[in-house]
């Protein structure tokens, strides 16, 4: 889990199908680090909050989720992770920026040494793979600064009592019976195999031979004290021990028995007390009909005055209302008399100003005083540019006067070569 951090967690194609539901598993590790961390006292009993359920920063659509107080949850939880590693950060408020809350913690995640290679803005709804990455990782280094690490778990030995039997050197046990019996060669199998012809000779050899057999009753000469002692000394090899197979059936068979006499005995011990209990009930639920009965007829005369009184309440509100709505129609009306009161009093204003200012007519006389200005100046340019052209027209007439003597030339008399 703590080179997470190195994966590039935006390439979705490089991950298996399962990544989807990898945050389920990343989530529930981090509740029990919290748990781990005592948040319960530390957090949620300062600031008064409820516990985290195992998917609570999970985005999903099948979990009821407030994402504002998702993201408070997520800065609280942060905050205090960061000061539990020993590094100090302002508890963020609830009407804090969060973009800039969000900026310090990922800036306090970098100085940890994780590798950040997603936007802050991934941290903002308050739930989803990247907000439990980083609750993770922060509860890692405040677990480190603890000195906490998490071990292989112990898992006790179960034995039963058969197997819990001592076994001593000298019992005997069908195993080793069967793997001594196994472990003998098959010569000695061979050896041991009957032959029916030397049978055949030993029983004529018997026959042939005189009976061997005693005449009368053989009695023991060993004594009785004697032969106790050696059956007691001889009977602890003879013991053997069955070592039980919990696959076996029948094993099981005896333990549904014994579980069946367990709930058929617990079952009457309860269906006595189940059958009280109904009685209770049944005689409760009789008391309070009786009750409500009672009630019912001694309010009857009541309940038929508040009905009467409470159709003459709604009959009074319907009244009301259209009475109201008459107000409101009438209402609207004087207003928008009296905007049009205000509108023909501002013209008046405006009509009786204009006629008691004598503004327009000072405006007019200077209008008219510039305008004859204007007027001589207009004359004195037109008498200029007739001047001009009175001038260019006697030039014109003097040049063509010059240009006609010019061609009138007279002609050079002939010479005596004519």
């Amino acid at each position: 889990m703590a080179d997470d951090g190195n994966v590039r967690r935006g390439d979705e194609d490089d991950r298996g199908p399962g990544a989807a539901h990898q945050v389920f598993v990343v989530m529930e590790c981090l509740l029990e680090k919290l748990k781990v961390l005592n948040y319960e006292e530390e957090v949620l009993a300062k600031h008064n909050m409820k516990n985290l359920s195992r998917h609570y920063f999970v985005s999903s659509t099948y979990l009821a989720s407030n994402p504002g107080e998702q993201f408070y949850m997520f800065t609280i939880i942060a905050a205090w992770l960061i000061s539990t590693a020993g590094r100090p950060f302002t508890e963020p408020q609830e009407y804090d920026e969060p973009n800039a809350t969000v900026s310090n913690i990922l800036a306090e995640l970098r100085a940890f040494g994780v590798k950040v290679d997603f936007p802050p803005s991934k941290l903002k709804s308050g739930s989803g793979e990247h907000v439990c990455f980083v609750l993770d990782r922060l509860a890692e280094e405040a677990l480190r600064r603890r000195g906490f690490s998490f071990r292989r778990p112990n898992y006790p030995t179960e034995t039963t009592e058969e197997e819990s039997v001592i076994e001593d050197d000298a019992e005997l046990t069908l195993s080793k019976v069967e793997e001594e019996m196994i472990e003998e060669p098959e010569e000695e199998e061979e050896e041991n195999v009957m032959d029916l012809e030397a049978l055949k000779l030993r029983t004529t050899h018997t026959e042939a031979e005189p009976s061997s057999k005693p005449d009368e009753i053989l009695e023991s000469t060993v004594d009785a004290a004697e032969w106790n002692l050696e059956v007691e000394r001889v009977l602890p090899q003879l013991k053997v021990t069955i070592r039980t197979d919990n696959k076996d059936w029948r094993i099981h068979v005896d333990q549904m028995h014994q579980h069946r006499d367990g709930i058929k005995s617990s079952l009457k011990e309860a269906k006595s007390y189940l059958d009280k209990l109904q009685e209770d009930i049944g005689k409760t639920l009789e008391k309070v009909s009786s009750r409500e009965k009672y009630i019912n007829n001694q309010l009857e005369p009541l309940i038929q005055e508040y009905r009467s009184a409470q159709a003459k309440l709604s009959q009074a509100k319907e009244r009301y209302q259209q009475a109201s709505g008459g107000v409101t129609e009438r209402t609207r009306v004087l207003a928008e008399m009296s905007e049009e009161l205000e509108k023909v009093k501002q013209e008046m204003e405006e009509k009786g100003s204009s006629m008691s200012d004598g503004a327009p007519v000072v405006k007019i006389k200077q209008s008219l005083t510039k305008l004859k200005q204007e007027i001589v100046q207009m004359d004195v340019r037109i008498g200029v540019v007739e001047h001009t052209l009175l001038q260019a027209k006697l030039k014109e007439k003097s040049n063509m006067t010059r240009d006609m003597h010019a061609t009138n030339i007279p002609e050079p008399a002939a010479g005596p070569f004519a």
